[in-house]
């Protein structure tokens, strides 16, 4: 039955560039929310034949889902903004970043999770993401809370590029890899939750040498992706953890203050990792490049009035103060009136407007790169 399917599916490509080479197609993507119509211009004029993503819950379009874990946000009122008010998983009220830059790259307007058993074959012809909330590079991370490690991402990139290779030949896979964009992000939750919330790593390691630990896992992440054919990386820096909402209670004091430790944790390893990337330049056949979201995010959250905010310290979920994940849920909590007033959704993470103002300053930024 499995062969079946996959010669199905290889009949259907097969089909589908037929009528490409023909006459300029309009193709439909389906996936459960809606359909998204491609114009063939669009497709020609993509920057990447697909985006890859490996990360936390930044980018989790909902791999979580099928975990047996409490980092989850696939109920109400995550989605609340999203087609047809889906909680699909991502940790925001719509699109998350990975969407976003999926969408400046014209490939396509949502990128689907790996664990997600309804792929479509335009789903894995054009990438799917593999990242898991609440992971991260300290191999500690991941199994306090029970997620997808880095390295069993990669392990599920393996599998994903035998399906794609079933699907469209081993040519044409290359192909697809070769010109794939490769997307980055983790590492808040190793500082914000292991090293400063829990008492694991603090006893063991100063900030420096925890952050040389963590260099010591994306060293070996970024080697092991670039030997699996990625050809361009774009790795995302770390926030300015101190200042979102969760951080600020726990630590911020009475007055709720970006707290300082925080972000000079996050701020050193972001120095470190520019340094590190720079010297992986010279010795990999891969483009990486840094993507800062450091200072963005950091004007959201200290001058959010001037893109429209009135609320930067306060989650919109509940009292704003600590809720996220299981502790936010629509139906022990109120959401906030106006999201598009809020910079955070939860806790921890940006609302969809927040996400696309921080993506924008990242494409206007690094987009030449890319």
């Amino acid at each position: 039955m499995r062969e079946l399917r996959l010669q199905q599916l290889a009949a259907v490509v097969a089909v589908l560039a037929l009528v490409a080479a023909v006459r300029p197609a309009v193709c439909r993507e389906q996936q459960n929310n809606g359909t998204l119509e491609v114009a063939a211009e669009e497709t020609r004029s993509a920057r990447a034949t697909a985006v890859i993503v490996f990360g936390d819950s930044i980018v989790d379009p909902g791999n979580n889902n099928n975990l047996h874990t409490q980092i989850k946000a696939n109920h109400a009122p995550y989605g609340k903004d999203f087609d047809g008010h889906l909680a699909t998983g991502r940790f925001s009220n719509g699109l998350v970043p990975s969407d976003l830059l999926a969408q400046k790259l014209h490939v396509k307007k949502l990128v689907a999770p790996w664990l997600n058993v309804d792929h479509t074959p335009e789903d894995l012809l054009t990438g799917v993401s593999f990242a898991s909330g609440a992971t991260g590079y300290d191999p500690l991370t991941p199994k306090i809370v029970s997620v997808i490690t880095l390295e069993q991402q990669l392990e599920y990139f393996d599998e994903y590029r035998d399906k794609l290779v079933a699907i469209a030949g081993e040519e044409e896979a290359e192909r697809i890899i070769d010109g794939a964009f490769f997307f980055v992000c983790a590492g808040s939750d190793d500082i914000a939750n292991t090293y400063f919330t829990t008492p694991f790593r603090s006893v063991q390691y100063d900030i420096p040498s925890y952050v040389d630990l963590l260099l010591v896992g994306v060293d070996k992440f970024l080697r092991s992706v670039s030997a699996r054919g990625a050809k361009r990386i774009g790795f995302v820096g770390l926030p300015p953890i101190g200042c979102v909402p969760s951080q600020r209670t726990v630590s911020g004091g009475f007055h709720r203050r970006c707290e300082p430790k925080r972000n000079y944790a996050a701020q050193l390893y972001n120095s470190r990792v520019q340094e590190l990337i720079d010297g992986m330049k010279e010795e990999l056949n891969t483009r990486i490049v840094y993507l800062g979201i450091y200072d963005i995010i950091q004007e959201l959250a200290e001058d959010g009035e001037r893109w429209g905010f009135t609320e930067t310290t306060h989650g919109c979920c509940g009292t704003g103060l600590i809720e996220v994940t299981n502790l936010c849920d629509s139906r022990f909590m109120a959401v906030c009136d106006d999201v598009s007033k809020h910079v955070f959704f939860d806790s921890f993470h940006p609302t969809q407007r927040a996400y696309k103002i921080i993506v924008d300053n990242m494409w206007d930024t690094y987009g030449h790169l890319l």
